[in-house]
């Protein structure tokens, strides 16, 4: 069995296949894939609305699986109706490669190893971007798709841009995406992240073409504006909603004693931070943001850097079996500061939403004011109790050999 023979048969064994998008690159599209059928029959091109000679080019290989999208949509739906149909045709995993040429055909071979080393991940192909043929403009776009990507979902990964990538397809399968462009790739990196899937990468070398030669589909104000906005879109998800939501995850599954033990007495934070941290989440969780105490808790410790963790525990102060009493001592509160109480109420009587629309006004002061004692109160009594209780984190020092006595 030949070499070409074998990498064709691990393509198989691995349920892997190419998937080519293409529009108006009649020029090199055809190399691309001669290029590609080395190592794979299993090859899907996507036209998505070509006005060239596309078409001609096509119908010179039989072996091919061709979609033909009539009007052009964009890289991201073309890259989208790819992937359904790789799904219904039971592979398990897709590599892109783009067709304008710059990608190399034989780095197919190491995202086949690397998926064997690290199953069910997202490959990216990372390109040299410090070569002298990378054009200005990539250059700056693949700095600031790095910089919002870890702002999004933590990761540092070396490329973002690169079309140049492997998906794990069954772990896309019930997933929901809105971009249709170039966003669409930025979009879809984040959305795995979130799910937990691995994102590696590869180094892969790249073809920029000469100026006047180079082919490149990409609007530099509209398509970044689009990208611009769906980073935007991605980075508030990611603090308003798929933080909090992991986080929270994780808080639940740890006991109380693990909690105190990890993130209180091990922590390398001081007494006064996470003082403050139950300071404020206390205030947070007495105030009336109802349903979204743990979310504005941890987006107030995430940017002020606060014990994140602590803070969102110490919200949960609102929880329903003291609810009833905290909306009882706000109202009172609020009586003795306003100088009257329009309805009289007893801790015993019940204490609903409709009781709390008829008494807003009171209530709103009542709680701003009783979640300031109260979170001050906590967080002091916190402070003392760890004073008495934590041991001093000790803070070891590197000397040199001249600074040893």
């Amino acid at each position: 069995m030949s070499e070409f023979e074998q990498i064709r048969q691990k393509f198989k064994e691995l349920k892997c296949c190419v998937i080519i998008p293409t529009y108006n690159n009649d020029k090199t599209l055809e190399q691309v894939i001669r290029d590609v059928l080395e190592y794979t029959v299993d090859v899907i091109v996507v036209n998505d609305g070509a006005t060239d000679h596309t078409p001609d080019i096509l119908k010179k290989f039989g072996s091919l699986r061709v979609f033909n999208i009539h009007k052009n949509k964009g890289k991201g739906y073309a890259l989208r109706l790819g992937f359904h149909y790789a799904l219904k045709q039971g592979f398990r995993y897709a590599i892109t490669i783009d067709s304008d040429g710059q990608h190399y055909a034989d780095d197919l071979l190491k995202f086949i190893d690397k998926i064997e080393q690290e199953p069910d991940s997202v490959i990216i192909g990372a390109r040299d971007m410090k070569h002298d043929s990378v054009p200005g403009t990539s250059s700056f776009g693949h700095k600031f798709s790095i910089f919002w990507f870890r702002i999004e979902t933590g990761l540092k990964v070396p490329d973002i841009q690169s079309g140049y990538r492997l998906y794990p397809l069954e772990k896309m399968e019930r997933m929901r995406f809105f971009g249709r462009k170039f966003e669409f790739e930025v979009e879809v990196l984040a959305k795995l992240a979130w799910k937990a899937v691995n994102i590696t990468s590869v180094p892969v070398k790249v073809y920029y073409a000469p100026k006047g030669e180079r082919v490149s589909h990409f609007r530099k104000v509209h398509d970044f504006t689009r990208v611009s906005i769906a980073n935007t879109l991605l980075v508030f998800t990611a603090l308003l909603w798929v933080n909090p939501f992991r986080f929270i995850t994780a808080l639940r599954k740890k006991s109380i004693r693990k909690f105190i033990q990890e993130y209180v007495i091990n922590s390398s934070d001081s007494n006064m931070k996470i003082a403050v941290s139950v300071t404020v989440g206390v205030f947070i969780g007495i105030i009336p943001v109802w349903g979204f105490q743990m979310l504005v808790a941890f987006g107030i410790a995430y940017f002020l850097k606060f014990n994140k963790f602590v803070t969102v525990a110490a919200s949960n102060i609102s929880m329903p079996p003291m609810l009833p009493l905290i909306l009882f001592l706000s109202y009172i509160t609020g009586g003795l500061l306003i100088g009257y109480n329009k309805h009289p109420l007893k801790y015993s009587s019940g204490i609903t939403l409709e009781w709390v629309k008829e008494n807003l006004v009171q209530y709103l002061v009542g709680s701003i004011v009783f979640g300031i004692i109260a979170a001050v109160v906590l967080g002091t009594i916190t402070y003392f109790l760890l004073r008495i209780f934590r041991k001093p984190q000790v803070v070891k020092m590197e000397t040199s050999d001249q600074d040893q006595p």
